[in-house]
């Protein structure tokens, strides 16, 4: 099999990362490092410093070649970007990090603060860029307006000074879109997200690739740790994820408890929220073994995200280890949940304990969604399966270019399992 040189640019990776976006990044790399490639992933070190990050140890090596840039003004560096589109302070080091690697991929991720659109024409080679977000089509990358509001028209200028954004001008001169039609393959995580970039204007079609998880192949017994039944919140606690709207349900639902895993801007607000329902109890952060025991224990994971999410890892994380799902009826959910069998949706307090009941009262309900769970993310989300769409989708992009040697290898099994 060829060894491919891969060259990924993202903004956030971990260490200097926030949320589920980078670890999604980082799990693409480290399986496409783990199948005998060049991975090399370049990403900006200040704009996770700027933002308040705390410089984190590195993990175990992984095979992936990690590229952190930083400048003496990081903060000047990062606002020339944001406003002019293009990545002033580090264009000469990403140049030479191409002409140095020669990468036969080019795959862009979160560029919004490592190069904007005047990144994506830089360097030969496929070039991917995979929508983890919504800024290809908002400045503050969620659709939610004014901070308060789902989108469903642009009000661009008065929406990014209501989150205290400098306006990008060079999103009124077609500078995005031009830079667009360098991309061979635009990958949206999403049925939905796909929907949303179109009607928001996005010209260029969209492939649909999802996330995917390694399989476990043994899966241990349940938490035993806590007391009582409970179900389960895991993510970043800001107010767009919706955590709020589920504490007036706990008020009415004494037969379980809800653990919160995770942490974030909200969480200050959140715990004098849920100050009087001792039932509701926030754990923090939990490393990823943790985290399993608790979904294994969970009778079910509810999502109440009040934002257009481009896809839901969480939700594949719970059906890999066999947990239902309650999910917000919006988004991007719907279309997984059903796809699952696995879950419910709601859209009111009363559907949501309806549901939370179903699988507290009814446990063959519940068996039967968690086989489901299982046998979904097996046939849909497994590792080795979507990996194999990846190659299948960039293989065509590469014939559609005229790189017939990449098409060959990309067909030969490229992307294909580790043996």
């Amino acid at each position: 099999m060829r060894s491919l040189r891969i060259v990924m640019f993202t903004t956030f990776y971990p260490p200097y990362s926030f949320g589920g976006d980078a670890i999604g990044v980082q799990r693409m790399a480290r399986a496409l490092a783990a199948r005998g490639h060049d991975v090399s992933v370049v990403h900006d070190e200040d704009s996770y410093l700027i933002l308040g990050g705390k410089p984190q140890a590195g993990g175990a090596p992984d095979g992936v070649r990690r590229i952190g840039l930083r400048g003496r003004h990081g903060l000047l560096s990062n606002l020339l970007t944001q406003q002019l589109g293009r990545p002033v302070v580090h264009a000469g080091r990403i140049r030479e990090i191409l002409d140095e690697r020669r990468p036969d991929i080019i795959w862009h991720n979160n560029t919004s603060l490592i190069g904007g659109p005047g990144l994506l024409p830089m360097g030969e080679g496929l070039k991917i860029y995979e929508a983890h977000e919504h800024w290809l089509v908002c400045p503050t990358h969620v659709l939610w307006r004014h901070g308060r509001e789902l989108c469903d028209r642009r009000d661009c200028l008065r929406c990014q000074l209501s989150y205290k954004r400098p306006p990008q001008i060079w999103r009124h001169t077609g500078m995005l879109d031009r830079a667009l039609d360098h991309m061979d393959l635009i990958i949206a995580k999403s049925e939905f997200s796909r929907r949303k970039h179109r009607e928001f204007g996005l010209r260029q079609e969209m492939a649909v690739l999802p996330y995917f998880l390694p399989d476990l192949p043994t899966l241990a017994g349940p938490y035993t740790g806590h007391p009582r039944p409970y179900f389960l919140f895991v993510g970043r606690l800001e107010k767009i994820k919706g955590l709020q709207d589920v504490f007036p349900a706990m008020d009415r639902y004494p037969e379980a408890d809800l653990l919160i895993l995770g942490d974030g801007d909200y969480a200050g607000e959140l715990k004098r929220l849920a100050a009087g329902n001792p039932r509701i109890q926030f754990l923090g952060r939990k490393s990823p073994e943790e985290l399993d025991a608790y979904y294994r224990g969970a009778l079910g994971l509810i999502v109440p995200s009040v934002c257009y999410e481009t896809f839901g890892i969480i939700l594949i994380e719970s059906f890999r280890l066999g947990t239902p799902v309650i999910a917000r009826r919006l988004g991007p959910f719907p279309e997984i949940v059903e796809a699952s069998g696995a879950g419910a949706l709601f859209e009111t307090e009363g559907e949501l304990i309806a549901a939370m009941r179903g699988l507290q009262e009814d446990p063959s309900r519940r068996a039967a969604q968690s086989q489901a769970a299982r046998a979904a993310f097996g046939a849909l989300w497994r590792e080795d399966r979507v990996l194999a769409a990846y190659g299948a989708a960039l293989a065509r992009a590469a014939h559609a270019k005229g790189d017939a040697g990449l098409a060959r290898a990309l067909e030969a099994g490229a992307f294909e399992a580790v043996a």
